[in-house]
């Protein structure tokens, strides 16, 4: 049997929260290890469980969803975050995606397409809700895209990055370049130590000098 996608919830609203954590193990490839209704606790609890994937709430009571991705990446920076939250404009986005955020979800998103973009971060992608995308695409559009003269990156990392900037998954990059998905993880990690970032937003927005 293929190993399952664990999954960890951090939603302050009781129904949400349930209703959430039905929808994950109504489906086989998914396992809910733990919900809190805080971020406090998941900043306790996150890094002993390691999930392969936590669903995070902006607006928490006490410390918020955003604060909660700063200090749980500070110790585990290969958890996978996805926000999960009614807010849409730029500020909250570009904040969530810049503390370590892999993908981002409204609440208004359908049971399936919840599931699908569970998989798709586990995956390595950057799942976001339409209307996210667009916001983030803008953001991208605005400026030039020169990369940074300054950048040590290799030719072969330049290359990942840009691919990965794009939106590409691990798998789809290591099609492109004609390399193993393991390698594409080296390459990225790399990109990270040198870049000193640890995400991909942050990655992106540094070789393309909006630091």
């Amino acid at each position: 049997m293929k190993e399952q996608i664990s999954v960890s919830i951090v939603e302050d609203m009781s129904d949400v929260r349930q209703k959430v954590k039905h929808i994950i193990e109504e489906s086989e490839e998914f396992i809910c290890l733990s919900t809190y209704a805080n971020a406090e606790c998941a900043v306790d609890e996150l890094p002993k469980l390691k999930p392969d994937v936590v669903l995070m709430d902006i607006n928490l009571p006490g410390m918020s969803g955003i604060e909660c991705i700063k200090k749980v990446k500070k110790k585990c920076p290969q958890m996978q975050f996805m926000m999960f939250t009614i807010y849409e404009n730029s500020e909250q986005v570009y904040e969530a995606l810049a503390a370590g955020a892999n993908g981002y979800l409204l609440k208004k998103t359908p049971a399936e397409k919840i599931l699908e973009a569970l998989k798709e971060l586990h995956e390595g992608g950057a799942p976001m809700s339409t209307h996210i995308a667009r916001k983030v695409i803008s953001f991208f559009q605005k400026d030039n895209n020169k990369p940074n003269d300054n950048s040590t990156l290799s030719s072969r990392e330049k290359q990942v990055l840009a691919l990965l900037s794009k939106g590409f998954l691990y798998k789809e990059i290591g099609d492109q370049l004609f390399i193993s998905t393991g390698t594409v993880r080296q390459h990225i990690h790399k990109i990270y130590e040198k870049l000193h970032v640890q995400n991909r937003m942050e990655a992106i927005n540094k070789f393309y000098g909006r630091e």
